[in-house]
């Protein structure tokens, strides 16, 4: 019988957790107060108060010596976005809802250790350490955002610095084809966004540093979106006019985030709040025209747009890179057509 480490914030809550999994687990039960001084096993369920920071930080240092295959499930109120990345960002491979049921978690736990070891050993072959390290930071700077901290900026620069790796030695559609396998359409844009902005720069024959700026920007652009409700953000279907008014706050909403992060360079900043803006003056949230909208904020909303349309969405499939393309060249002068024109050579060669 497997052994499974329930971890909480109560004696009680930890013993009731341990009797609904007696049947399937061998279980030992702790406190956060009390984190063994061993490692995690293979097999962890967390249950706590996940805005207790102490705890919290605590759990995440413990968490981080897990087995590179081990599951982390945790259990979260289902309608709490704050509580769902919070876990993620912690180090959670899986959610259950509140209250449990014991069956479900340990279908979880019994069943998905093959399913996220060959998750972890096909994003090894296909993406090396790119995606991972993407993931992981997007995780992190949600969670900051959703808890006003400040942004881990050096994990996020990690992670452009290997994401620009890992476009230049695998290329574009490689990259897509393993992003496009993560569950999160929030994660999954933010990081098609990126590859989308560095290839675009790479074909242009930007050197190191502005491709790693154009990373950054595509990780960071839709911070914002950190506190957009849960129920809008990922809605499996069109939003309505007044879910596009709350969805268009995330610009501002992300400036305000990353406003006063030391470190940050302006146009980082500028390309978060304005990658919605259009050259003819009818886009968001400032409504800038022509020469008010710099260079490289025209470039990533050409990546922010096409990343859109290439993703494969709950009410409809992904379009192929040259019917997106097209789209661009149809915007005409909402966006800037010699960019537009030089990134057809890459748009194209996405299927």
């Amino acid at each position: 019988m497997d052994r499974i480490t329930v971890i909480s914030d109560s004696v009680g809550l930890a013993s009731d957790h341990a009797a609904r999994l007696a049947r399937h687990f061998e279980t030992e039960c702790f406190q956060v107060s009390e984190l063994p001084a061993a490692a995690p096993g293979e097999l962890v369920f967390v249950d706590i108060d996940l805005r207790d920071a102490a705890q919290v930080s605590r759990l995440r240092g413990w968490l981080r010596r897990r087995p590179t295959n081990g599951q982390v499930i945790f259990g979260v109120n289902q309608d709490s976005h704050v509580e769902t990345i919070q876990a993620y960002a912690i180090g959670a491979t899986g959610l259950v809802p509140r209250p449990v049921d014991g069956r479900l978690l340990s279908h979880k736990l019994s069943g998905g250790r093959s399913l996220i070891a060959k998750h972890f050993a096909e994003a090894a072959a296909e993406s090396r350490a790119g995606i991972s390290s993407g993931m992981n930071a997007l995780q992190t700077i949600f969670a900051a955002a959703i808890s006003r901290a400040a942004p881990d900026l050096q994990s996020v620069n990690a992670a452009g610095i290997q994401i620009v790796e890992s476009i230049e030695e695998d290329g574009l559609s490689r990259w897509l084809e393993a992003v496009r396998k993560h569950h999160s359409q929030t994660y999954q844009h933010c990081l098609v966004v990126t590859a989308v902005a560095v290839s675009l720069g790479r074909h242009l024959g930007f050197n190191d540093a502005d491709k790693q700026r154009l990373a950054l920007a595509g990780l960071l652009h839709d911070i914002g979106k950190a506190r957009i409700p849960i129920e809008i953000l990922e809605k499996p279907a069109p939003l309505s006019e007044a879910e596009i008014a709350v969805m268009r706050t995330h610009p501002e909403v992300g400036f305000e985030a990353l406003r006063g992060a030391p470190g940050l360079q302006p146009e980082l900043l500028d390309m978060v709040a304005h990658h919605h803006e259009y050259l003819d003056g009818s886009g968001y949230p400032h409504g800038l025209q022509a020469s008010e909208i710099s260079d490289l904020v025209r470039l990533i909303t050409i990546a922010d747009i096409y990343g859109a349309l290439i993703e494969r969405r709950p009410y409809r499939p992904p379009m192929r890179g040259p019917d997106a393309h097209q789209i661009l060249a149809d915007m005409g002068p909402k966006l800037d057509q010699d960019l537009v024109r030089a990134f057809r050579p890459v748009a194209q060669g996405v299927i």
